[in-house]
């Protein structure tokens, strides 16, 4: 591969395995590994909904006006300060979703996984003010987390789902680096921290 395809795939990567689709892989994941899966189709897809909404198109929606409406480039977002505002966006975005759940009665373990990815955004919204952890990592670490979390909940044997997401961690962590947007240290600092959180955050939540 030339120089400039490797770097047209780390960003295509940078934007499959974006860290808004955490609550999305973990709804699915759920409907299909748990007793959940036994729920209406319509009900599946309503909450579907409702988290692909506060989780992905409300937050990407504001923040891109936001950055437009300054003229910011998505490398301008590298400025510890320019992302404060994205950030609280974003764990706004996940409050009201997470609230919404509750308020309607939704199961306890769907709300988690919104619990979860909230917590994440927070420590990583703190972290970032002194040190730019790589939030896709967090990402991908909290849905690791959440999966052994959920494994023990639900006594199932998650090897195989790990050594996955193992290695889309590894290709998604290269593509940050291949991008300059993060350090080796950022990269696994942000899968350890996204994976603690998850983990903590389901079984306590």
């Amino acid at each position: 591969m030339t120089e400039r395809q490797i770097i047209f795939t780390a960003k295509y990567l940078g934007k499959i395995f974006a860290p808004y689709y955490l609550p999305i892989v973990g709804m699915i994941a759920l409907f299909l590994f748990s007793y959940l899966s036994l729920l209406p189709v319509s009900y599946k897809a309503f909450v579907l909904i409702l988290v692909y909404i506060f989780t992905v198109l409300l937050p990407t929606q504001l923040i891109r006006f936001y950055t437009n409406y300054n003229g910011w480039k998505p490398f301008h977002l590298k400025d510890k300060q320019r992302k404060v505002v994205p950030y609280i966006i974003s764990i706004a975005c996940y409050w009201l979703c997470s609230h919404l759940m509750y308020a309607m009665h939704i199961p306890h373990f769907m709300v988690s996984i919104l619990a979860a990815a909230l917590v994440i955004q927070i420590v990583c919204f703190l972290i970032n003010i002194f040190w730019n952890i790589s939030e896709h990592m967090a990402a991908i670490g909290g849905v690791t987390g959440a999966l052994m979390a959920f494994a023990e909940m639900f006594v199932f044997n998650p090897v195989w789902w790990l050594c996955l997401l193992f290695i889309i961690a590894g290709v998604v962590g290269t593509s940050r680096m291949i991008l300059r947007m993060h350090s080796l240290g950022q990269v696994t600092g942000g899968f350890i921290i996204g994976a603690i959180c998850g983990l903590f955050a389901v079984n306590l939540i």
